[in-house]
């Protein structure tokens, strides 16, 4: 079997639960709806159409959670994406409190998945969102009294500079907020379990089945390597991995390297003394590190955002040093796995939703931009409404959120982001 069709070498890869292989699509099959993605995106979406009564086909190019579902960095965290407050010139002030409330209620929607089927999958609450600056720790107690006027049912904390080492053993941060509504788990074993509750509905899943060819019309033909299959709808959940496909949409989403280390594991001290209470943390960098302990112990630290379109020669050379201005004291500490691999981003940082204007049939959700798993599993449930009522109300206000398409075509795509961002991240250092 390709190396490449296969698991990134993770840590999540290496505790992962139970992988049974899928069979590839061979012959010709049809269903109520084809699916081709097998993420977050595309695996709760069969689950979703298969609640419904709907018989579905779950198409994968490579294994079932191959993409960033199956290597994130595990933080499930409340919210759409950044700032949605700016997005009221398109769907309204009612508009912007649903999005606000689909923030939060995503993050519930995968609890009660993890509970409802005992997926095992490491859940552990509680979240600090890291302030670099004192304007962006001032900032949280706005955020705190929106959530508290949301009806936010969850404990929130402000953590002042003084009070940080209750937090987070580094004294980069100039305060927190913590929120023990969010959380962190294995992502891996979250969507593998998943897996096995859409099989256990009868949706049929094929691995190894790259789509080569999609028909349209009335009844859809989506051609695979060696079969096809015909469905009265289409749902494309392959995110930053949609290449041309379907080119109207992988315009619209830049793949961007992410990356992630994991050190050798901690002792309960050592690990007690680093994280005092075992939350996932994030900052508010334009770069952003986002780090937390894993079950056994291991510090899992992500982020460095490429938008050149080259990964790094040595993913573990390239973040240590950032690791390290964080925690220098692990500095004698070896690093046992390194990561990465691409995530959607888009331009507004707000995830795309909705269907194709020229083939109302084909049902697409794409460019989560980091907070996508949460926010894969509402947009789901808005595309399994969709597809079975023939309207979702939740799925208009997404689709009202314009998006462009980023400029210079596949090759210019990536070098004009990357010196955007440079501009971003010299402005942050000036500032």
């Amino acid at each position: 079997m390709n190396p490449a069709a296969q698991h990134a070498s993770s840590y999540y890869r290496a505790s992962a639960g139970p992988m049974p292989e899928h069979p590839p699509l061979t012959g010709d099959l049809t269903a109520d709806v084809c699916v081709v993605g097998g993420g977050f995106t595309g695996v709760n979406t069969a689950i979703e159409l298969a609640q419904r009564g709907l018989s579905v086909i779950l198409l994968e190019a490579r294994r079932i959670g191959w993409g960033a579902s199956g290597r994130n960095g595990g933080q499930l965290i409340r919210g759409i994406g950044h700032e949605v407050e700016g997005f009221a010139r398109y769907v309204g002030q009612d508009g912007v409190k649903y999005l606000q409330r689909a923030g939060i209620e995503s993050v519930e929607v995968v609890a009660e998945r993890v509970h409802e089927h005992r997926i095992d999958c490491d859940l552990r609450w509680g979240f600090c969102e890291l302030a670099n600056t004192p304007a962006q720790f001032a900032a949280f107690r706005a955020e705190q009294d929106s959530l508290a006027e949301l009806g936010y049912r969850h404990e929130t904390q402000l953590v002042g500079p003084a009070d940080m080492h209750q937090v987070v053993a580094s004294t980069a941060y100039a305060g927190g907020l913590i929120d023990r509504g969010s959380g962190h788990l294995h992502p891996l074993n979250l969507v593998l379990g998943e897996a096995r509750v859409a099989a256990s509905l009868g949706v049929r899943l094929f691995e190894h089945s790259p789509v080569v060819e999609i028909i349209h019309g009335t009844t859809v033909q989506v051609r695979s390597t060696h079969g096809s299959v015909r469905a009265g709808s289409l749902v494309l959940a392959c995110n930053a991995h949609l290449d041309e496909l379907e080119p109207r949409l992988s315009g619209k989403v830049l793949p961007a390297g992410s990356y992630i280390i994991a050190t050798e594991p901690l002792s309960p001290a050592q690990a007690k003394a680093l994280i005092p209470q075992n939350l996932a943390l994030c900052d508010q960098k334009v770069g952003l590190d986002y780090y937390r302990l894993s079950a056994d112990r291991r510090l899992l630290f992500g982020g460095a955002c490429h938008y050149s379109g080259r990964d790094p020669l040595d993913i573990a050379a390239y973040m240590r040093p950032k690791m390290l201005k964080v925690f220098p004291q692990l500095a004698d500490t070896h690093i046992e796995f390194q990561w990465g691999g691409k995530i959607g981003i888009t331009a507004n940082r707000f995830p795309q939703v909705g269907r194709l204007s020229q083939h109302p049939n084909v049902f697409y959700a794409q460019g989560y931009s980091g907070h996508g798993l949460n926010v894969t599993h509402w947009t789901a449930r808005l595309l399994a409404e969709a597809i079975d009522a023939g309207h979702s109300q939740g799925m208009d206000v997404f689709s009202a959120v314009p998006h462009m398409t980023f400029p210079g075509g596949k090759a210019l795509r990536s070098p004009l982001l990357a010196l955007g961002m440079l501009w971003y991240r010299l402005r942050e250092a000036l500032g």
